[in-house]
């Protein structure tokens, strides 16, 4: 069952027993900085049991809070703990609190009412914070315990009535109303317990002694105390008291004070000396010899801090911590000889001590910012502890200084890291930003913290060309595709932002577009030449260039590059004057009566290039009379150099060179014909017939030229051809020497138009074989195969028998010869043969006899063809 109970922070009382689960909520603070809104709560309290199980629930903070489910999620709120660990889950999911861990009261908080778990619950976007208290509830879960089992006590028997004998008090780590509440005797005739309450409210329980002991009657007395909580169920826990009566001794020990206080540093060293405790015994001798022991502790007084036996002095072993217990009460019992003991108690105060240096707790921060966020822009939560008190816990907190970052409190120990300024990532790309917490002690002490914060960009600055402008120069006649300048731009931006592709701006140059003249790398900036350049048409034209980055959106810049083609030397000078004329020639004229430096003309000429390549000079190569006449290196003017004398030809022709100061130079040349005399008709006829003298000259030039040429072709022809022979007689001898007996088989050719001719079986007298005979034919006896009908349709196996034995009859070479030369000469008359027909026919008779005699292989179906004369294939068919 859960009871909520809204209520003010400073006014909330209960007004009904407090149930196992309890809710409180507070008014929420809103703070306003600047632009951002933070927003912080009260404190949100909720009670829980002690040892619930795990994921159990607590509260459901997002309806406390007034926040949806959603909001838990995309503000990723978690939970921050100042330290130790986490007991407390949150599931953004539902939006509730659940155990994390076991909760054991007695163990977080120990002795401390209320005991309270602290924590801050954390939501981004924007950032917002809620304290978050829940008291722990103790249940009755311990029972009392006494240090020791068994108390052993020795009582003289001499004791007064009324003496007290300290027992060691029972601890019960609950609190409240489960805490230890009373004592309780085994009931006998001697003692009884006395509760006292001390000045800081706890009690110490004594064993009083009601009745005299006598150790003649019972030496030992063994009784059971039990001490009780006010738990229910209701806890105890025992221990057995062992008494033995001690004869002899009858006074105890007694301290000089019930109770000693005394105050220590915590940064005391170990051997100092804090106290010393003294108690008197009233017996003399060895009765009143007394031993000091430390009986009871708090805490952890029994590991630093120790008591001489002997003196009473307490010293410090161990290192006294204040953050962790600010008093010790120990209790110092003094005993004689006689077993007497006396009691006393000893309150130890611990002095704070700066010895602990703030912490700095980063509650949430950012690793990254962007350049263009506003001023007052949130950065990092921060929590400061100390856990010094007083003035050595008071801590303040800065951020280092020359950066747009400062430090907001919001509320006490918790600050706020925002921006100051505007910031710019091309100036400071990385912030690391200290964070100094310092307090109040003597002497301060201090932690340092350092975060990282990087700005991301955005693209706020556009590409820079490194000039204004440029000019560049490229050489004319370039090659297509050649590179002739570089652009570069730089963008202080990174990424994406940073990366520059280059553009030609789309201009017109002579009303043609600059991309037929140029193009660039769009990565490099490069600049390519698309066409050759010709100065005398283009010397100087612009190129806009554009650069620009790749961000969103895109950044540009531009930059006129100014490119000139240089001039080379590619244009020979032209002739003006004298006009070249291949006709008749043009002749200056100039009288015999002309003095010295006189001007006969001038050689007017131009070259289309320019600068040094177009600088002009003018020289004679070829002169009539080379001390007659003088030219102007550099202005082309003709003059004389002496006076006209009757010797001289009246037809002069000089050959002038016009030369540029190119590198290489160029030149051209051109013919001055000058007549030297008075009258002008005569003149001209002379330059007539000189012109017609050297169409004559020309003309003869030419034959002379053709046949040097035709000779030496003819030359190259005889040479192949001498050597196409010796190669052919290498290849037949190199054939023949294949074959041991130095002859080859005789293989029948059948021309394509073999054929049967209608069923009488007769062929047609196209026919021919190809006979291969050896080298040295013509002193040897050669054997022709005689020609025989190949067709063998319509003949029966005798005929074919017969046919057969007379193609193997061989004739001699002489019988033929003489055969073929009387048939030719009885029936075709061969000798006319050789008188009517051509040149050509005679050479292919003349072949059929090499056939015979040299022995080459010329096929006879080369020569038989219908075009040959009816005389000539008779010839031919007679030798076959």
């Amino acid at each position: 069952m859960q009871q909520h109970l809204p209520c003010h922070r400073f006014s909330c009382r209960r007004k009904t027993k407090m149930l196992p689960w309890i809710y409180i909520k507070q008014v929420p603070i809103l703070f306003v900085l600047t632009e951002h809104v933070f927003l912080a709560t009260g404190e949100i309290r909720y009670s829980i049991p002690e040892e619930k199980p795990r994921g159990a629930l607590i509260g459901n903070i997002a309806k406390d809070l007034g926040l949806n489910d959603q909001r838990l999620k995309t503000g990723r709120a978690h939970i921050f703990t100042e330290g130790g660990t986490e007991f407390v889950e949150l599931n953004v999911n539902k939006g509730i609190l659940v155990v994390k861990e076991r909760i054991d009261r007695e163990q977080i908080c120990g002795s401390i009412t209320p005991c309270l778990l602290r924590f801050q619950i954390i939501l981004e976007n924007p950032m917002e914070f809620h304290r978050v208290i829940i008291e722990i509830i103790d249940i009755n879960d311990n029972n009392p315990v006494f240090s020791k089992n068994n108390i052993q006590l020795e009582i003289s028997e001499f004791s007064p009535t009324g003496a007290m004998f300290s027992l060691p008090n029972a601890v019960d780590s609950d609190v409240g109303v489960n805490s230890l509440k009373s004592y309780t005797l085994t009931p006998n005739d001697h003692f009884k317990l006395k509760i006292q309450t001390q000045s800081d409210g706890s009690s110490s329980v004594s064993l009083l002694l009601e009745t005299p002991l006598d150790r003649e009657t019972q030496e030992e007395h063994v009784l059971l105390l039990t001490a009780v909580d006010g738990g229910e169920p209701q806890r105890s826990g025992t221990t057995e008291i062992k008494i033995i009566v001690v004869d002899v001794n009858d006074n105890a020990p007694v301290f000089t004070k019930e109770i000693y206080k005394v105050a220590v540093r915590e940064d005391s060293s170990i051997g100092s000396v804090l106290i010393k405790v003294q108690a008197n015994d009233a017996d003399k001798d060895t009765n009143g010899q007394i031993k000091y022991f430390f009986t009871h502790f708090t805490g952890n007084a029994q590991d630093l801090f120790a008591i001489n036996s002997d003196s009473g002095e307490i010293n410090v072993i161990g290192q006294i911590d204040y953050e962790n217990r600010n008093m010790y009460e120990i209790t110092v019992e003094a005993k004689d000889v006689g077993s007497l003991v006396g009691s006393s108690k000893v309150i130890i105060d611990v002095i704070d001590v700066n010895d602990n240096a703030p912490l700095i707790n980063l509650m949430s921060v950012s690793s990254q910012i962007s350049e263009d966020s506003l001023p007052a822009t949130v950065v990092a939560m921060i929590n400061v502890q100390d856990k010094d008190s007083g003035k050595n816990g008071k801590v303040s907190c800065f951020a280092n200084n020359n950066i747009p970052f400062k430090l907001a409190s919001s509320l006490n120990n918790f600050y706020i890291l925002q921006t100051d300024g505007f910031l710019d990532r091309e100036k400071v790309s990385q912030y690391n930003i200290s964070i100094v917490a310092k307090d109040e002690g003597d002497p301060p002490l201090s932690a340092t913290q350092t975060i990282t914060l990087q700005i991301s960009d955005v693209n706020d600055n556009p590409p820079e060309f490194e000039k204004e402008s440029y000019a560049t120069y490229i050489t004319e006649n370039n090659a297509p595709g050649s590179s002739f300048f570089s652009v570069r731009a730089k963008d202080v931006d990174s990424g994406l932002n940073g990366r520059i592709s280059y553009f030609i701006a789309e201009t017109g140059i002579n009303n043609i577009s600059v991309s037929s003249f140029v193009s660039i790398n769009s990565d490099e900036g490069v600049l390519y030449a698309v066409r050759s350049f010709d100065y005398e048409q283009l010397s100087h034209f612009q190129v806009a260039v554009a650069a620009k980055d790749r961000g969103s959106p895109p950044l540009s810049s531009s930059v006129i590059i100014d490119v000139y083609v240089l001039d080379q030397n590619d244009n020979h000078p032209e002739v003006l004057y004298p006009i070249p004329n291949k006709g008749s020639p043009v002749a200056e004229f100039l009288p015999r009566s002309a003095d010295v430096g006189y001007l006969v003309t001038k050689v007017v000429a131009v070259d289309k290039d320019s600068g040094q390549n177009s600088w002009l000079s003018f020289k004679i190569v070829k002169s009539t009379d080379q001390t007659l006449f003088e030219i102007g290196l550099h202005n082309g003017e003709l003059r004389t150099l002496r006076q006209i004398m009757e010797k001289d030809s009246t037809k002069q022709r000089l050959t002038v060179l016009v030369e540029d100061s190119g590198q290489p130079s160029h030149s051209a040349t051109v013919n001055v014909n000058v007549a030297i005399t008075d009258n002008l008709a005569l003149a001209f006829s002379e330059f007539n017939d000189f012109a017609q003298d050297k169409s004559i000259n020309s003309n003869i030039t030419f034959y002379l030229v053709l046949s040097l040429v035709i000779v030496s072709l003819l030359f190259v022809i005889f040479i192949i051809i001498l050597i196409s022979l010796k190669f052919h007689k290498w290849r037949r001898s190199k054939l023949f020497s294949e074959y041991p007996n130095g002859t080859l088989p005789v293989i029948p050719y059948y021309p394509p138009r073999y054929a049967e001719v209608g069923a009488t079986g007769t062929l047609c007298h196209v026919y021919n074989y190809e006979v291969c005979l050896t080298t040295d034919s013509g002193q040897s006896e050669f054997k022709y195969v005689k020609p025989l009908i190949q067709s063998t349709v319509g003949m029966d196996p005798n005929e074919t028998e017969t046919r057969s034995r007379i193609s193997s009859d061989l004739i001699s070479e002489k019988d033929l010869m003489q055969s073929c030369l009387y048939s030719v000469v009885d029936d075709t008359g061969i000798w006319n043969v050789f008188k009517k027909e051509t040149k050509l026919h005679t050479a292919m008779f003349l072949s059929l006899y090499a056939v015979v005699h040299l022995g080459l292989p010329i096929p006879f179906s080369v020569l038989v063809r219908p075009s040959l004369p009816f005389s000539l294939k008779k010839v031919i068919d007679t030798f076959v």
